[in-house]
């Protein structure tokens, strides 16, 4: 859902990372990022590029990009993401118009844990470990990392995303929690995702020491439908410093009220900028699907009566108030 999608991102990051002059076409590249004897983890960038862009094929979209064009600019900041259960390209519309408005987009696809692999899904814990590593990749060894400031590093998550942006603001969950929330609220969307992968919830609890990895190069974070959020309370998210913005669709049916986004709210140390979407459901925060996507998957891409995906998507309203927002911010 551009629209929302794009809100989330350019009004907290524009404000709090001083927004770059705009680009007139994206450049994107796909990479394989070696961690150790784990298999490589998959990430797409997109950026302001030098080249013209192109109608092409990437996933189940149509993105009007460059192929492996240069970059244009220098001091670009970077934002990093992290998908719910999808791939690293369910966020497609937020990383263009991101690099339109001058940003470099590096999105990592998680792995055990995406659409078509459910190997390692609660262990949660590995999601903060691959965002680090990810980050560690852009201002390192990109080879266009140069042009990177890496003092303007900002995260955009979204459901099992957006916890692991918690836990890389500082949060600490206690995966305890989610089985007798489960026990006793078994119908609830993430307990029947855990059941239909095969997953106990109670098999999240032997956390390795040390493994829930904060990034304090991350100053700013944007978060739509936290998974898990019950499971941070109070001391979970007392240190959490980066400044937040933090989003809810009024209709979620599959992580309701009050034990996800409001209990994050609750809980963080200083109020986030917060905004709930109107008559949208969980999966509004991404974009509109393809025809084929929506024969296999209707329950990720039909929107509730009341919300149109599509129209919000082709908007014209958002990139003027991004301009201008841009524009006040320099």
């Amino acid at each position: 859902m551009r629209l929302v999608a794009v809100i989330i991102t350019l009004f907290a990051l524009f404000a709090l990372l001083a927004a770059p002059a705009r680009a007139a076409d994206v450049g994107f590249e796909e990479v394989r990022i070696a961690i150790g004897a784990e298999p490589p983890l998959t990430a797409g960038i997109w950026y302001p590029a030098d080249a013209p862009a192109t109608p092409h094929s990437l996933g189940d979209a149509t993105q009007t990009v460059a192929p492996g064009g240069p970059v244009a600019g220098r001091r670009l900041p970077l934002i990093v993401m992290s998908h719910g259960g999808g791939w690293y390209d369910g966020h497609y519309d937020t990383a263009l118009a991101l690099a339109h408005a001058g940003f470099v987009v590096a999105s990592v696809s998680h792995v055990g844990d995406t659409f078509n692999d459910h190997s390692r899904v609660l262990q949660l814990w590995r999601r903060p470990a691959q965002l680090h590593q990810l980050v560690d990749y852009m201002l390192d060894e990109w080879p266009s990392h140069a042009r990177l400031d890496a003092g303007r590093v900002g995260a955009f998550g979204f459901s099992n995303g957006g916890f692991m942006v918690l836990v890389a603001a500082g949060g600490t969950p206690d995966l305890s929690k989610i089985g007798p929330y489960c026990e006793a609220r078994p119908d609830h969307d993430p307990c029947e995702a855990l059941k239909h992968a095969g997953v106990d919830p109670h098999s999240g609890t032997e956390i390795p020491a040390g493994a829930w990895i904060h990034d304090p190069r991350i100053k700013a974070v944007v978060i739509a439908a936290p998974a898990f959020g019950f499971a941070f309370g109070r001391e979970g998210l007392s240190r959490v410093r980066a400044a937040t913005q933090l989003w809810r669709a009024a209709d979620d049916r599959h992580q309701p009220n009050p034990y996800f986004d409001e209990a994050v709210r609750a809980d963080l140390p200083r109020a986030p900028e917060y905004h709930v979407v109107a008559y949208a459901g969980h999966y509004d925060f991404l974009p509109p699907c393809s025809a084929r996507l929506s024969r296999k998957m209707p329950d990720v891409c039909n929107s509730e009566p009341g919300f149109d995906r599509l129209t919000h998507s082709k908007s014209n309203v958002l990139p003027l108030a991004v301009i201008r927002f841009s524009e006040r911010t320099r």
